[in-house]
């Protein structure tokens, strides 16, 4: 198991570096200079000249790319074009923003899916099972921004249980804090739940049709801890996998649910550094996005290999 850990750091550090030089290669790859986009046709050649400079793009790409590489390894990423801010203080400002509401996402997600996708199982052709797939179903066709909308409409403007949007910090205003959450985690969890329920459902009823549930049956172990010690435990591995890649998902993917909210995350710094052709700002998001998916990617990793060591023995096969 050690020696599968290690490897799989080993991958992640390749892998945060490949995301570090793909970030890098497109986004110099991109027709047109970067500095003169931002800055419009009204800048003198003077003005675009200075800004070059200071952010570097005048010298070679090779040396662009080494030095680009030492200021990840410093922590530093560049300096805000539009704000005039380093890149690195506002993706730290932001990112916990995000991981909140991600990490709160998968929580919900988790003790919603999981639940529903074993009771589908256990119930398998009954109505409950058709109901809880339907629901699933129809959830899963539903995108975040429509989903999203109609909580607004409902608990915000019709029922005025909820604020619609907004940020208050935690420090600031702890309930105003914990209301403004509740929208854009429902949003985001509701997706990740069916998702989670579908997987549950599929993994559970493969399980329990397997030799060794029949047996521990068949020797009167109780129903409920034949689920617990062998159902639910050999069913995980598949549930553990998707719930790391929703994760990896919902950090880049929380756009739409961000600017629906007005919740100042990641995500809305990325678009707006998008909208503002503000190049630090992209690469610096980019980067950390992907990086953090890699992370997460390792930690399903060796969480899999944790329940079931054949994971780990089959990478050393």
């Amino acid at each position: 198991m050690v020696k599968y850990i290690i490897r799989r750091l080993l991958v992640a550090v390749v892998l945060v570096l490949g995301a570090a030089s793909l970030v890098f290669v497109m986004l110099h790859a991109v027709p047109g200079d970067p500095v003169r986009v931002f800055v419009g046709d009204f800048a003198t050649e003077e003005q675009v000249a200075a800004i070059r400079t200071k952010m570097g793009l005048d010298r070679p790409l090779p040396v662009q790319y080494l030095e680009w590489l030492g200021g990840i390894v410093r922590g530093d990423l560049g300096q805000s074009l539009a704000m005039s801010i380093p890149v690195s203080r506002l993706i730290l400002e932001r990112l916990p923003r995000t991981l909140e509401v991600a990490g709160i996402s998968i929580l919900l997600g988790l003790l919603v899916g999981l639940p529903i996708g074993i009771t589908a199982a256990l119930r398998r052709g009954r109505p409950e099972d058709v109901g809880l797939t339907a629901s699933s179903l129809v959830t899963l066709s539903i995108p975040a921004y429509v989903s999203g909308t109609v909580l607004v409409l409902i608990f915000a403007v019709w029922l005025r249980w909820l604020p619609a949007s907004g940020f208050v910090s935690f420090s600031d205003n702890p309930v105003r804090h914990l209301q403004l959450l509740i929208l854009p985690c429902v949003t985001l969890a509701s997706h990740l739940a069916a998702s989670i329920a579908r997987m549950t459902r599929s993994s559970v009823l493969e399980v329990i049709t397997q030799d060794y549930v029949r047996t521990a049956r068949a020797k009167g172990l109780a129903e409920r801890l034949v689920l617990l010690r062998h159902v639910l435990r050999n069913s995980l591995l598949p549930v553990t996998t998707i719930v790391g890649l929703q994760a990896g998902n919902l950090l880049g993917g929380t756009v739409i649910v961000e600017v629906i909210f007005a919740w100042p995350g990641m995500s809305t710094l990325l678009f707006r550094g998008i909208e503002t052709r503000d190049f630090p700002v992209v690469q610096g998001c980019v980067l950390v996005i992907s990086s953090l998916f890699i992370i997460i990617t390792l930690l399903v990793d060796i969480l899999n290999g944790a329940l079931d060591p054949r994971v780990a023995q089959g990478e050393h096969a």
